[in-house]
C-alpha cells in the first residue's frame, strides 16, 4: 500500500512540476493583457480589436483570453511597445507608424502615401517579403516581441481645413496634426505638423492651436466632432490609401505558447483583416452623404496637388532611405512587388472613376 501511494504522490508531484514549467502548455490557459491604443468605441479603428478579444475566447473554448486596457488606462499608447518588450504586459495593439521614431521603417509597416491599397499590402505581406521583414525590423532593433498584422483600414480622408484650399501656397504656414509619412511630406511644402492623440484633436482645433486636421475615416472622424470646426473635408487620402494595425507579443509569452495557440492567434488576427476592411468599407458612405446637413464641404484634391503631394513623397522617401539603410531595404523591396503588382492591377481592374 505504502508502495502504491508513494508511485501516485510521485506522480502528481511530477505532474505539477511538468504543468510548472511548462506554463503555455496544450492543457493550460493563456491570457493576454492587452493594451490599445485607439479606444475600443470607434469603428474599424478600435472595435477590431474587441472583435479579436471576443472570438479567441470562441474559438479557443476559452482557453485563450484576451483582456483589453483602454487608451491611457495600463500603458499610454506611445510606450505600448516598450511595454511589451519588456514585460510589463504580454502584449498590445497599435500601429507601427507610432515606433518610427525608433525606427524609420516602421512607418512604412503602417501606411505609406500613394502606396499600397489594403488587397496589395496584404499580397505583399503574406506572400511577398513583407512579414519577415516586418519581424526583422522588431529582432534587429532588439525588441523582445513577436509582431501580428492584426486589422487594416481602407483609406482616410485627406483632412479637416477652416479654409479652402486651392494650391500648395494655401498650405504654407498652416499648422496640421497629421500621421506618419504624410506628414514629412506636409513638411516639406511648408506646413507645421504635430502628433496629437485623437482625444485631443478637437479642443487645439476649435482653440487655434492647430489649423487643419487629419486622423481618420469620416465615420470615426465623426465621432470626435470634427465637422463641428473644420468645414472642408479633403479627399482621396493620399497619405493613408491603407492602415495596417499590428498585434504585439512578447517574445517570451510566444516562445511558451504552444503551436496551435499560436495557430489560434494568427488565424483569428487574419480573420481581423478581413473584419476591419469590411467594417471600414461599410462604415462611410452614410456618414458622407449626411456631410452636408452639417454644413460640411466634401473636395477632391485637384490633380496638380496630387501630382505635387506625389512627387513631394518620392523626395522624402529617397531622403529616408540614404538616412536608414533597413528603411532603404523594406522601401526597395516594397517597390518591387508594387512595380510587379502594376502589372496585374493595370490590366485586371477597371479605371478608376474620374474626379474633377
Amino acid at each position: 500500500m505504502k508502495t502504491i501511494k508513494s508511485m501516485l504522490f510521485t506522480a502528481v508531484v511530477a505532474g505539477n512540476l511538468a504543468m510548472t514549467a511548462t506554463p503555455a502548455n496544450a492543457g493550460d490557459k493563456l491570457l493576454l493583457k492587452t493594451p490599445i491604443a485607439f479606444g475600443s468605441h470607434l469603428p474599424a479603428l478600435g472595435s477590431s480589436i474587441t472583435w479579436v478579444s471576443d472570438q479567441l475566447k470562441l474559438v479557443s473554448d476559452g482557453r485563450i483570453r484576451m483582456k483589453l486596457y483602454e487608451p491611457g488606462k495600463l500603458v499610454s499608447p506611445p510606450e505600448i511597445l516598450d511595454a511589451v518588450s519588456s514585460g510589463k504586459v504580454n502584449s498590445g495593439y497599435a500601429t507601427a507608424g507610432y515606433w518610427q521614431g525608433k525606427m524609420p521603417a516602421a512607418a512604412l509597416f503602417s501606411a505609406v502615401p500613394f502606396g499600397p491599397e489594403a488587397g496589395e499590402y496584404m499580397a505583399w505581406l503574406y506572400y511577398g517579403n513583407g512579414l519577415s521583414l516586418y519581424q526583422e525590423m522588431y529582432d534587429d532593433a532588439g525588441y523582445n516581441v513577436q509582431v501580428i498584422p492584426c486589422a487594416v483600414l481602407s483609406p482616410e480622408t485627406s483632412g479637416w481645413f477652416k479654409k479652402e484650399i486651392n494650391s500648395i501656397d494655401d498650405l504654407k504656414g498652416l499648422n496640421m496634426r497629421f500621421f506618419g509619412l504624410g506628414g514629412s511630406v506636409l513638411e516639406k511644402l511648408g506646413v507645421g505638423t504635430v502628433q496629437l492623440p485623437g482625444g485631443e484633436i478637437f479642443g487645439a482645433l476649435e482653440k487655434g492651436a492647430i489649423d487643419a486636421t487629419e486622423f481618420s475615416q469620416p465615420a470615426i472622424d465623426k465621432m470626435l466632432g470634427l465637422h463641428k470646426v473644420a468645414k472642408y473635408n479633403y479627399f482621396p487620402g493620399w497619405h493613408q490609401q491603407a492602415t495596417l494595425f499590428e498585434l504585439l507579443i512578447n517574445k517570451d509569452t510566444w516562445k511558451e505558447m504552444t503551436p496551435g495557440q499560436k495557430a489560434t492567434v494568427e488565424t483569428t488576427c487574419k480573420a481581423s483583416m478581413t473584419q476591419s476592411i469590411a467594417e471600414g468599407e461599410y462604415s462611410q458612405f452614410d456618414v458622407m452623404a449626411k456631410a452636408q446637413d452639417n454644413g460640411v464641404q466634401i473636395r477632391y484634391w485637384s490633380q496638380e496637388m496630387l501630382a505635387t503631394f506625389e512627387s513631394t513623397w518620392q523626395d522624402v522617401a529617397e531622403e529616408k532611405s540614404a538616412a536608414d539603410p533597413f528603411f532603404k531595404k523594406v522601401w526597395n523591396d516594397m517597390s518591387a512587388f508594387r512595380k510587379g503588382y502594376d502589372l496585374w492591377e493595370a490590366n485586371a481592374f477597371l479605371p478608376r472613376a474620374q474626379h474633377n
